[in-house]
């Protein structure tokens, strides 16, 4: 029953133009990342590092407020 209703939804020509239109966005994504890695080495030096520590103290609030809570 899916591929009967999967066959309306996708014709040959919305295949086409979804490949193509993958395509062209992934090329044009690829072109503006190399375009800004320069200024992106330049302006954010750390910015994994801080990201990283940020996730950490999320988690640890997290279970900080679960053991609070419970206790």
């Amino acid at each position: 029953m899916f591929t009967l209703i999967a066959a309306k939804m996708f014709t040959t020509g919305r295949i086409i133009f979804a490949s193509l239109f993958a395509i062209a966005f992934i090329i044009l994504m690829f072109y503006s990342y190399k375009k800004d890695a320069k200024n992106n080495k330049k302006h954010y030096q750390n910015g994994a590092l801080y990201v990283a520590i940020g996730i950490i103290a999320v988690i640890t609030l997290l279970f900080l407020s679960k053991f609070l809570i419970k206790g």
